[in-house]
């Protein structure tokens, strides 16, 4: 009888599908590693116990089971309505991904956190820097970021935000280690100027893509639309893996 209950209020939960799926964070994981310094590299062995970027990546969620840890749930995503900047939007008082990403980079850069503390912040840095750069993750506050809206990937139902999420990825049938292998090397010059960008600025990017992504037709989703767009996910997963570099570089130079 138990198991027949909880099958039921499953099925009665509001779904809530998490950025990019744990391919596409180990991605930007994987991406990381290739830019860090060595003084960097070198501390993030220590701090993480060998644990590698990519597989740390996924820490947020995989705690979403604890309840422990239901504080950061609207960690993930902000919302900023179109025409507006995020100083002008309407605040999360749970906390949003904007000001958690500025706040724990702060955290980590004042030297101030206990061992346990700094692990933590690195796992919720390596995640959140992936989650910014998924364009339904700065949502316009119309539809949960996507995931009300309602569509097919080749036949299957689905929605707008997890066919961002992990559909066009998971279709590419590549492990994170050949799709981050895959995307392009980027040049010298877009190192440096990805890596002088704000966190605010990579909000304003994903914002920018709300065009492409709401381009979904009658949302019969598939070759033609990953055909248009998954260069987008490439190109974000690229800058997020670079971005996630520069920042502990910064932090642990």
């Amino acid at each position: 009888m138990r198991t027949i209950v909880f099958i039921i209020a499953a099925f009665l939960l509001p779904s809530f599908s998490f950025a990019w799926g744990p391919t596409g964070h180990r991605v930007t994981g994987q991406v990381a590693e290739k830019y860090l310094s060595k003084k960097a590299k070198k501390e993030l062995d220590r701090i993480l116990n060998h644990q590698s970027l990519a597989m740390a990546s996924t820490w947020m969620d995989d705690i979403r089971s604890d309840s422990t840890y239901d504080h950061m749930t609207d960690w993930h995503w902000v919302t900023i309505q179109n025409g507006q900047t995020y100083d002008q939007s309407a605040k999360n008082p749970k906390g949003d991904v904007v000001a958690t990403l500025e706040r724990i980079i702060a955290e980590l850069k004042s030297k101030k956190l206990s061992p346990a503390e700094e692990v933590e912040r690195i796992k919720m840095l390596i995640h959140l820097v992936g989650d910014i750069h998924q364009p339904l993750h700065v949502g316009g506050g119309n539809d949960r970021g996507g995931n009300d809206v309602k569509v097919q990937w080749f036949r299957t139902d689905s929605n707008l935000h997890r066919v961002w999420d992990s559909d066009m990825i998971d279709d590419t049938r590549l492990s994170y280690t050949e799709l981050a292998a895959s995307l392009e090397i980027p040049t010298s010059g877009q190192i440096l100027l990805w890596q002088k960008s704000s966190v605010r600025d990579w909000a304003n990017e994903s914002m920018s893509f709300r065009k492409q992504v709401y381009d979904y037709g009658q949302g019969k989703l598939g070759y033609e639309y990953s055909y248009h767009y998954f260069s987008i996910v490439r190109a974000r997963l690229l800058q997020a893996g670079v971005r996630l570099a520069g920042i502990l570089n910064e932090i642990y130079k």
